[in-house]
């Protein structure tokens, strides 16, 4: 689902987050807005120029979608986006072709990629992804298409992404090798949006509950991050940035570099959010439901059959009564 500054002389972009804030805005020397977005799982966006994505009349009318302005850009971003993370993993490039078409026929206009797509990340496999995009857009109006796709945090297992390199970092080297060959690989020559996929500084991620002080290391700094960015886009390779699975302090420390070097941020915190999984794996579009399927088969959560029975019990259901029954009263008092 997705929901989705002004005058300045430095050439350093603003973040847009996943759950974002706005600031006065001032103008800048060029067409080039920048905005923030999201908050949890973030994503920022910077304007290279005058993009035109407009949703047509005739796709609005045939769809029941809703289409939002993403920050204060010019993007028109249909609510509901489609991520393509298991394209080349779990299906065919038929399939996924076929998944495409149906999703933009229906009223989607954006998509969401990575330099390491498919997941699980695998050597052989990465860049697959989008690979399948890039054959699925030669029949696709360039400028129909929100394109978004994402730079890998800090990693040492990713080294296969990069031609020298044995450790990945959010620097202008890797991000300009990684634009490179997104490019490349899609077969366009801009991307709407790129987001930073993780932090390049510790952070506890992907199953880590508790940050690990054993674990920190030195982190490339936010203002080199965004003018390794901000190079990207002046060469109208990136309209737009982001970050993702960034946290609330990563979000304002980007805001706040944005301060520092005077360059055009978002106002009045205009944030907009793209949330990832909100079918939560799947669970929620009922795929599951029949035991006898074969997806049921696969399923985590079938593999443990009492999971799920803690909340059945009598106990339980008289706990949650009473929780329902104060959320009346605290409503019928507002």
């Amino acid at each position: 689902m997705a929901v989705s500054s002004s005058t300045v002389s430095a050439s350093v972009p603003p973040f847009l987050c996943c759950n974002t804030t706005k600031i006065p805005s001032f103008k800048v020397p060029r067409h080039t807005p920048l905005r923030l977005c999201n908050a949890k799982r973030t994503q920022i966006w910077v304007k290279r120029s005058c993009f035109n994505s407009t949703i047509t009349a005739k796709v609005a009318q045939q769809s029941d979608l809703q289409y939002r302005k993403l920050g204060d850009s010019d993007l028109q971003i249909s609510e509901i986006t489609l991520g393509t993370m298991t394209f080349g993993e779990q299906n065919t490039e038929k399939e996924g072709h076929e998944m495409l078409s149906y999703a933009f026929e229906n009223g989607i206009n954006a998509l969401d990629t990575a330099e390491h797509y498919p997941f699980p990340m695998k050597k052989e496999t990465s860049g697959r992804t989008d690979l399948y995009i890039a054959s699925w857009l030669k029949s696709q109006p360039r400028d129909k298409v929100i394109l978004a796709t994402k730079v890998c945090g800090y990693s040492e297992r990713s080294a296969h992404l990069r031609d020298n390199a044995k450790v990945l970092r959010v620097d202008a080297v890797n991000i300009r090798e990684s634009v490179e060959k997104s490019l490349k690989r899609l077969n366009t020559d801009y991307i709407d949006l790129l987001q930073i996929h993780w932090p390049d500084r510790y952070v506890p991620l992907f199953g880590e509950y508790f940050s690990d002080s054993s674990k920190w290391r030195p982190s490339i700094p936010f203002v080199e991050q965004l003018k390794a960015l901000q190079e990207v886009i002046d060469e109208g390779k990136v309209r737009y940035i982001g970050v993702s699975n960034e946290t609330s302090y990563g979000v304002m420390e980007f805001v706040h570099a944005v301060d520092l070097v005077e360059v055009c941020h978002p106002k009045n915190c205009n944030i907009g959010l793209l949330s990832y999984s909100p079918l939560a794996g799947g669970a929620l579009s009922g795929k599951y439901l029949d035991i006898n399927s074969e997806a049921a088969k696969k399923g985590r959560f079938n593999l443990f059959p009492g999971y799920m029975e803690r909340y059945n019990k009598s106990i339980a259901k008289v706990y949650m009564k009473q929780q329902c029954n104060i959320l009346r009263w605290r409503k019928s008092t507002d």
